[in-house]
């Protein structure tokens, strides 16, 4: 037990490095002179890369923008809160009722990442020909998939009594 124990751990605090790199790293959006994130654009001039704000354009709805942006630091508090939960519940709670916390905190960890993902790909860069998805929007997406295993992981468990 103490070994899956080990591994759920992990997992979580896998989860939580990769969705604090999509959160932060500036490659949602990348082109060869450009790397965009969900907070600034870089544009490669004069041999060095140059800190812009986003444009002002129809494509960069400042409503989208923010809950984007909202979902993605939701996803890191609620994943890191999961994670403190855990360690808390491993040792206070009775064995029918721990880790239901820490699954409900993953699940909306899970949810907000997938909001803003999915809000990401929908509304954003749907008519530039030239730029492809960046690794930390590939990153914010593996980050779902590892908050849901770990979420279902934390409900099978509630079961257990062993």
């Amino acid at each position: 037990m103490l070994v899956l124990l080990a591994g759920i751990f992990l997992l979580h605090l896998t989860g939580i490095i990769l969705l604090l790199v999509a959160t932060i790293n500036n490659a949602w959006w990348v082109t060869d002179t450009i790397s965009t994130d969900i907070w600034a654009r870089w544009v490669w001039m004069n041999g060095a890369w140059n800190y812009t704000d986003l444009p002002d354009i129809h494509t960069y709805s400042e409503e989208y923008l923010q809950a984007v942006q909202a979902s993605s630091v939701l996803a890191c508090i609620f994943s890191i809160l999961g994670l403190f939960v855990f360690v808390a519940q491993l040792f206070t709670l009775d064995k029918g009722r721990r880790f239901a916390f820490s699954g409900i905190f993953q699940l909306l960890a899970c949810l907000c990442i997938m909001i803003a993902a999915s809000i990401y790909t929908d509304r954003f860069h749907k008519n530039e020909a030239n730029g492809w998805y960046g690794s930390s929007f590939i990153l914010a997406w593996i980050s779902f998939v590892l908050t849901f295993i770990s979420c279902i992981i934390y409900f099978v468990l509630r079961k257990k009594t062993a």
